[in-house]
């Protein structure tokens, strides 16, 4: 291929990756100035914000604010002040791993990630919020610092959606610096753990992490992921294998195999997020406006609650 046939190439994806990100930040605008009624922050933070310290209860208080511990221990009531907050670090994984290169349909589930990591930083782009990235992969990891305004993250999510896959063949886990990431972001910063969250042990810095962050799971599936095909034989390319075999969907060993794999995925990611409001499971080629939307619906009700 000659070096302008190069050129060619790389303006043509430049520019279709400028287009799309483009008309993400457009439904992004859209979504939280309708579907959302600005309450998005909310579904972040609760009731947008953040714990000050504990005060004596005064009449007309509101009652939910009691801390029961405190006035347990005093003897009268007290409760918590809040003060509100200026503004939202959002510190975003995207665990870029080969087995996102598989897909069923048209959209792979990296293709698929990728657009939902890209709609995240443009919904906070459109809040004025802070956003930090960390792109791991098996061969290493690129950190782009914390970044506000419209301009630069959309730079960070160009970059993101420009970055080549990592190779299907050879190293499977991403390297990611677990331990560098529980100082990484200011304290009460969203952790977004984007990936494919295949059934494995939780990061030894995890318990930390939880209690630094407010971490977040959006995992990625295929429909075959989900449920496989009932009929027909189809030959599949594992990436993670490398290995081309023959899917049955008559096979009952093969359907008791998937959902065994199926069942110990949940539970890995559940065990992660316990809260459902937590995470979000995304189905590549399905709208991830939607899902996402939903998504913080459930958090803001979650939050009103408290």
């Amino acid at each position: 291929m000659s070096p302008s046939s190069d050129n060619s190439n790389h303006l043509s994806n430049l520019s279709a990756t400028v287009a799309l990100l483009r008309r993400l930040e457009w439904r992004a605008r859209l979504v939280v100035q309708s579907a959302l009624g600005g309450e998005y922050k909310s579904s972040f933070r609760g009731k947008g914000m953040e714990f000050d310290q504990v005060v004596k209860y005064e009449f007309g208080d509101d009652v939910r604010d009691i801390d029961w511990n405190v006035t347990a221990r005093l003897g009268e009531a007290y409760r918590k002040k809040f003060v509100e907050e200026r503004e939202i670090t959002l510190f975003l994984l995207f665990e870029d791993t080969p087995s996102l290169q598989f897909g069923s349909g048209e959209t792979s589930k990296r293709d698929a990630l990728l657009e939902l990591a890209s709609l995240l930083m443009l919904l906070s782009a459109v809040n004025g919020d802070r956003i930090s990235l960390l792109h791991a992969t098996p061969q290493g990891y690129t950190l782009s610092k914390s970044a506000t305004g419209r301009g630069r993250i959309m730079n960070t999510a160009a970059n993101l959606m420009g970055h080549p896959a990592p190779p299907a063949l050879g190293e499977q886990q991403a390297q990611i610096p677990w331990r560098y990431l529980t100082k990484a972001a200011p304290r009460h910063s969203i952790f977004i753990w984007l990936g494919d969250f295949p059934a494995r042990p939780a990061p030894e810095a995890w318990p930390v992490l939880r209690r630094r962050y407010q971490p977040v799971g959006f995992r990625i599936s295929d429909p075959w992921e989900m449920q496989l095909p009932k009929t027909g034989r189809q030959p599949v390319y594992d990436p993670v294998s490398g290995e081309l075999f023959t899917l049955n969907g008559g096979s009952a060993s093969q359907r008791a195999a998937h959902a065994d794999w199926k069942e110990a995925r949940d539970q890995g990611f559940q065990a992660l997020f316990p809260q459902k409001s937590d995470r979000l499971t995304l189905v590549a080629g399905h709208d991830a406006i939607e899902a996402v939307t939903e998504f913080f619906h459930q958090r803001m009700k979650r939050f009103a609650r408290l």
